[in-house]
């Protein structure tokens, strides 16, 4: 008993650290958001209860959110998540059939952009798409005929949304890239190999049917990172166009509407119930991916 006291008492002491830090910056956080979720609150004066009202007003009466902002969301989601993803797991793929030397090189100039402070990359690409004849892509286009005048990229309304997913995918290549990558270089060759001698007769089949079941912790770890930071990636439409809300809220995300009402009209209820819907977003999207990537309970 005494023996089993002390293993149990030095493993709470090596996870004290770990759980203090989750506690005090993910659980308690998420409790208070939910809790200011039902409240008027201004950073002033004391919050009061408000109940449903804050659910009720985004959902019933905010145009901007319900026209806008959540279909941007979703469309930015669907391109960006996916989009993202399938390609992180195809350079994983194509990066291990090339030797070390090679692989190692290449991994590392498709990871360094995620490393990059997002404002950072921001810059470069705010002077690629610059709104004057200067702009790299304007000066280009205007050199070869293709436009006569230059283009607000950054400021037209139908460009920006575009951009904001390009620049996107461009810096998505993270962690999630880098455990589909340690993922293919670990699936044992034996299996390859016993596939061919079983009927597999060319690359897409190896993939189908070997490397994708051989790898589905990876991917299900790749799922997940590119949903949140899908939701998350609202900071880059806001440094792109130098605004927030957006031009005309072309690229107004949940993140954007949220820091808006949050930390430009201090409405902080109102930002809460916009941050809970959020998580909402998160969580169902992370289910899926567990639906179909997770392991499945054996009978």
């Amino acid at each position: 008993m005494r023996s089993s006291l002390q293993k149990h008492a030095s493993t709470s002491i090596f996870l004290a650290p770990y759980l203090i830090f989750f506690f005090t910056f993910i659980i308690i956080p998420v409790v208070v958001a939910i809790l200011l979720s039902f409240t008027y609150f201004n950073a002033i004066e004391m919050p009061s209860f408000i109940g449903l009202a804050n659910y009720v007003s985004v959902l019933t009466q905010d145009e901007v959110f319900m026209q806008r902002v959540l279909p941007n969301t979703l469309m930015f989601a669907v391109i960006v998540g996916p989009g993202g993803y399938i390609l992180s797991f195809l350079l994983a793929w194509m990066l291990a059939q090339i030797s070390k030397g090679p692989r190692t090189v290449l991994a590392l100039i498709i990871y360094s952009p995620s490393m990059t402070a997002g404002i950072a990359m921001a810059v470069v690409w705010t002077i690629i798409f610059s709104g004057d004849q200067t702009g790299y892509l304007n000066s280009l286009l205007i050199t070869i005929g293709v436009i006569l005048e230059p283009v607000q990229w950054l400021q037209s309304p139908d460009h920006l949304m575009t951009i904001m997913i390009v620049v996107t995918l461009w810096g998505s290549m993270g962690v999630g890239f880098l455990a589909m990558l340690s993922g293919v270089l670990n699936i044992n060759r034996e299996i390859y190999e016993a596939g061919y001698i079983d009927g597999i007769k060319n690359r897409f089949q190896e993939i189908i049917y070997i490397t994708i079941p051989s790898m589905k912790p990876q991917m299900l770890f790749g799922a997940v990172m590119a949903v949140v930071g899908t939701f998350q990636a609202g900071a880059i439409g806001v440094a792109l166009s130098g605004a927030n809300p957006t031009p005309q809220y072309a690229g107004q995300l949940m993140v954007n509407h949220l820091e808006d009402y949050g930390f430009i009209r201090y409405e902080m209820g109102y930002a809460a119930a916009i941050s809970v819907l959020l998580l909402l977003f998160v969580y169902i999207f992370s289910k899926i991916a567990w639906r179909l990537f997770g392991e499945k309970d054996k009978e």
